[in-house]
């Protein structure tokens, strides 16, 4: 600060000496001398002298601005140890107070005193360092007085927030005291369900051993009196062949049909039938509707009921179908086109039975018939209100059934092109749906936790198949049979007997949701997914796993079998689809569009389809 003041000073006192006006109003005790004008000389020489003094004041001026500059640079003192100069003191204290004239007059006088001789710096001395020091106290105070303010400031800012985390502490503490509280009582009661639990535990476990032992008696006597209508069915044709005089051959079935010949009905056959159908109106049935289970008990059923399918042995149609399935033709596929369907995610396929036609269901709530390979549409279908699930032709090809996130199953004619029946019944959406293979039946899994058994031809509800504790993601009929199988994100997939409504066996083994689970075309043998990634594949004869293959850790959406059974293709969310070869156990990765692949189908015997979630089709073909 002193180098401030002093800097100032030097070059003020320089600039007044350059402008010094006198002036009559200035009063002052000095006497000045009259000049006369006709002196020419004197005033030429009067001007020499002061012009002369200017130049010297403002060399000597120029000095010490290059003394001081040259001391701050060169000095390892600070500058405030320094003493000020007198002159400098007062300029710099008059310069502070604003007094401008007494400023003009002192250095008026100071200067020419100095030029005259009659006084030297070195007899005005140096300020002494009280007065010094004095100033930059006073300065020192006025910095902290204002950081004393700050101070306080921030104090009084640090006490309001103290109270505030004060008030919040105290709140947090209430509501922990009252956490702790209930989390005890929670504790408290499941000790006590557990203890309740454990007392139960013995008999639930003998009940589910009778169960399963039941179920597995029930199975045997189904068989069995299935045989022995078979075998008085031959019995009774044989007698009347012989009555008549002549031997008749028995007819062989080309198809499976759903309904009853009543053909060849002797009295035993009659008989055998009576008691089936008192059976069915005694056994408890799980029903879409509590009337319905009300008719059921006294004995009152629909008369456009359709009858369930037997499980007979060496079923004609079945054995047919394991004649007739083709040798794989070992290949590499590769993409061939890829057609784009839908403006939003298909969500699933469906093949034609008969024809070259295949249908999709979309996000964007409709489906869509179209050729194949071309991709032309032949039939777009709408009325679902919200995302399709899952979608299946009828056996004959002329109906389609569709299941949706609306809650409802929809049965389309294909020749009237419109919806000939709505099926309602589920709570939550549907995730898929499956046409059974006489054509009566049509089943669906819902979000629920349920799976129903539709009765085409009476238009109601004949069994709702509860048991699983999740969701029920897909749902196909075995071939030819009464057995269903569903698949649920309890991590279970499960066989139902749609006769009587009941769960035959679970198989678990899955560590994750089941999305998917599906038949092989002779129906020896399952193949599921789950949200891993994780397949598996199951022996029905055994009822065990043979293979697992873990394809993730992406999820698999869907598995599909090749007509030989001899290839499965998964469909994955990492925008792939992974095929296995059985008979060497090779996994080929085919990659597409990179979208995630919702749902995946064989076609024929060379080509293989695949949706994903940007509404296009891909058609992949060896």
């Amino acid at each position: 600060m002193a180098e401030e003041e002093d800097e100032p000073s030097v070059s003020e006192a320089a600039f007044s000496l350059q402008n010094i006006t006198i002036t009559d109003d200035i009063k002052d005790d000095y006497q000045y001398e009259e000049v006369s004008a006709d002196d020419d000389a004197s005033l030429h020489e009067d001007d020499e002298d002061l012009t002369k003094a200017l130049q010297t004041i403002q060399q000597q001026t120029e000095d010490a601005q290059v003394l001081a500059l040259q001391s701050v640079l060169t000095s390892e003192k600070s500058v405030a140890e320094i003493p000020q100069a007198m002159d400098d003191f007062f300029s710099n204290f008059l310069v502070r107070l604003g007094m401008s004239r007494t400023l003009d007059c002192f250095q008026t006088e100071w200067y020419e005193l100095i030029e005259r001789g009659m006084l030297t710096v070195e007899d005005a001395g140096l300020v002494p360092d009280v007065y010094t020091r004095n100033q930059q106290l006073e300065t020192e105070n006025l910095i902290l007085k204002k950081d004393l303010e700050n101070y306080k400031h921030s104090v009084n800012k640090t006490e309001e927030a103290l109270q505030k985390m004060q008030r919040e502490r105290d709140f947090h503490r209430m509501h922990h005291n009252r956490v702790v509280q209930e989390k005890n009582r929670l504790i408290s009661d499941m000790k006590r369900l557990k203890a309740h639990y454990a007392s139960y535990e013995p008999v639930l476990k003998q009940l589910s051993e009778k169960y399963q032992n039941s179920l597995t008696q029930k199975m045997l006597t189904s068989l069995e009196r299935d045989k022995a209508m078979g075998q008085v069915t031959g019995l009774q044709a044989a007698l009347d062949s012989l009555e008549s005089g002549y031997t008749k051959k028995i007819p062989e079935t080309k198809g499976h049909d759903c309904t009853r010949k009543k053909e060849f009905q002797g009295p035993t056959q009659k008989a055998l039938r009576e008691a089936r159908q008192q059976k069915f109106v005694v056994v408890a049935s799980s029903s879409c509707d509590p009337d319905e289970d009300a008719e059921k008990m006294m004995g009152r059923r629909d008369l456009k009921d359709s009858e369930f399918p037997v499980d007979a042995e060496g079923t004609p149609s079945l054995e047919q179908a394991k004649e007739h399935t083709q040798p794989l033709k070992y290949g590499q596929y590769q993409l061939s086109s890829i057609l784009k369907v839908h403006d939003f995610a298909v969500s699933c396929l469906a093949l034609h039975p008969r024809k070259k036609i295949v249908v999709s269901g979309g996000d964007d709530r409709l489906w869509k018939t179209w050729g194949f390979p071309d991709g032309n549409i032949l039939l777009t279908g709408e009325g679902h209100t919200d995302w399709l699930s899952g979608c299946c032709f009828r056996p004959s090809g002329t109906q389609l059934v569709t299941s949706s996130g609306d809650t409802t199953v929809r049965i389309w004619d294909l020749s009237r092109r419109g919806c000939i029946l709505t099926l309602r019944g589920h709570s939550r959406a549907v995730h898929d749906c499956s046409w059974h293979s006489c054509g009566d039946f049509v089943a669906s899994a819902s979000m629920d936790g349920t799976s129903k058994i539709w009765d085409v031809n009476s238009e109601r509800c004949r069994y709702t198949l509860r048991g699983h504790e999740d969701s029920v993601n897909s749902i196909e009929f075995l071939p030819f049979s009464s057995t269903a199988l569903t698949s649920s994100a309890d991590k279970t997939l499960s066989l139902w007997d749609v006769r009587t409504g009941l769960r035959v066996y679970t198989f678990q083994g899955h560590v994750h949701s089941c999305n998917h689970a599906t038949f092989n075309k002779k129906g020896d043998t399952i193949a599921s997914c789950d949200s891993s990634g994780v397949m598996k594949l199951w022996d029905m004869r055994k009822l065990l796993p043979v293979l697992s293959i873990d394809a993730g850790p992406h999820p698999a959406n869907q598995v599909s079998f090749h007509r030989s059974g001899d290839l499965v293709a998964l469909a994955s969310s990492e925008g792939s689809v992974k095929v296995l070869y059985l008979s060497t156990g090779q996994l080929s990765i085919l990659r597409g569009p990179g979208v995630e692949v919702r749902c995946v189908r064989f076609h024929s015997q060379d080509h293989l389809l695949s949706a994903g979630a940007d509404g296009r089709v891909c058609i992949w073909a060896q």
